[in-house]
């Protein structure tokens, strides 16, 4: 796992990630930090869940690998937020009043994307996101 990914993570409430995670080691490191809440993605090979739901602030956050294999509409089952993964490129758009967050990768460099994390924030009531670029210095594994 990369050093800066940890670096940036420390602090936080609870840690979202949104699947490809590799090995259990980078879990385990996670969960150092704060409470992890996961699910699997399209390389991973351990039991862990297609979807979860998390409630941040008040605020329900719908999270899934794939995005395009969402299903429901989040707004009307009262998400406020949907975290997603899979492409590993960083995106930040709020639409139909749904705050969609991918916040890249902090693994293995994929694809000439720069490795970056992404910090949820809840301010006046509502929920924001941020990308955070981590440096190319550290080893991801």
């Amino acid at each position: 796992m990369r050093p800066e990914a940890l670096d940036a993570l420390r602090g936080v409430d609870r840690i979202i990630h949104a699947g490809d995670v590799g090995t259990g080691s980078v879990l385990e490191q996670l969960e150092r930090i704060a409470p992890v809440t996961v699910v699997r993605g399209n390389v991973d090979i351990e039991e862990l869940p297609l979807t979860a739901s998390v409630e941040f602030g008040g605020r329900k956050i719908f999270v899934i690998h794939i995005r395009e294999a969402l299903r429901f509409d989040p707004k009307a089952a009262g998400y406020s937020a949907v975290v997603f993964g899979h492409s590993h490129k960083p995106l930040v758009e709020k639409l139909g009043g749904v705050l969609y967050l991918n916040p890249g990768s902090a693994g293995p460099r994929r694809f000439d994307l720069k490795p970056s994390v992404a910090r949820l924030t809840l301010r006046s009531g509502e929920l924001h996101a941020e990308i955070v670029p981590l440096a190319l210095s550290g080893t991801a594994s």
